[in-house]
């Protein structure tokens, strides 16, 4: 394993820690609802890789920030993914039974709780930002601002109705990446960036270099995404293998073939890699994390 993967893991690993006893004690202030809390804990604590996360912190130690102040926006971050992952499952959208090697959430409980697990997830999300201690009221409200956008009609949200939409469609490689720029690539070029912004100081320079790291991220994430549906075990990627084919969705491998879609990730890598060469060794483990993003195997 080489030196950066390993720091990867280890960072992502040390990050997933203290994410996930951020994200308890939030849920653990109080649903209305036992059965609602339950819900929530269980889409949110059980399992993850917490790369979003984990962006967001490595963005805050690369500009020199208080990793205290990012860690509201990355657990807002989390609570949006796993959003999005409960609400993505269900029978009226990709109707998945199988998420993180566990039954997915409307299978679990049933499809009312997942919904309003969901809902009160996103909501509990830009509650953590508006309430912040470690920042500024103009910081937060950037955050919010950025979140709301990377997660809405103009991101991940609208991707997500773009890709239904796409189903048994053949798009050119131009629409797959627009699409996927918003469902996959917004909510991570946001992580880096709610991690940047959590700096008083940050400049445009440095947050242009970080956004075009992340968009070409985002692409990666999702190609490697597309790689392992066709490539993966369902026991390690913790979910059904295979779905996205049967559902005839369009991914890279359909389109550029198997290699292909390897030659672009390649490419896309690269192209993240040289958007920090304005940075110094403080990016080391946003180097190493966009590393783990293409090597991962779930």
């Amino acid at each position: 394993m080489s030196e950066r993967l390993s720091l990867a893991l280890e960072f992502l690993e040390q990050s997933r820690r203290q994410i996930d006893r951020a994200l308890e004690r939030s849920i653990r202030d109080g649903a209305a609802s036992p059965r609602l809390d339950e819900a929530m804990r269980y889409s949110v604590l059980g399992g993850g890789k917490r790369i979003r996360p984990a962006l967001c912190l490595a963005a805050a130690r690369a500009i020199g920030a208080d990793p205290l102040a990012a860690l509201a926006p990355a657990c807002a971050l989390e609570l949006v993914h796993a959003y999005s992952l409960v609400h993505d499952d269900l029978p009226a959208m990709d109707d998945d039974d199988l998420r993180r090697g566990r039954p997915t959430v409307h299978i679990a409980f049933d499809e009312a709780s997942a919904i309003l697990a969901g809902d009160a997830l996103q909501t509990l999300a830009f509650a953590l930002l508006a309430e912040a201690p470690e920042l500024s009221d103009q910081q937060r409200i950037a955050m919010i601002r950025e979140l709301a956008t990377a997660s809405g009609h103009q991101g991940m949200v609208g991707g997500q109705a773009i890709d239904l939409e796409s189903v048994g469609r053949q798009l050119t490689i131009e629409q797959l990446e627009s699409m996927h720029r918003h469902k996959t690539g917004a909510l991570i070029e946001a992580s880096v960036r709610l991690g940047a912004l959590t700096s008083g100081s940050v400049t445009d320079q440095q947050l242009a270099a970080l956004s075009d790291f992340a968009s070409a991220l985002g692409l990666a994430f999702q190609v490697q995404d597309d790689l392992l549906d066709i490539e993966g075990d369902t026991e390690v990627i913790g979910k059904r293998q295979g779905s996205d084919a049967a559902r005839e969705k369009p991914t890279y491998p359909a389109l550029l073939g198997v290699s292909g879609a390897r030659e672009h990730l390649e490419k896309l890598l690269d192209q993240a890699q040289s958007a920090l060469d304005s940075f110094g060794d403080e990016a080391e483990v946003l180097r190493a994390m966009a590393d783990y993003v293409v090597a991962r195997s779930h």
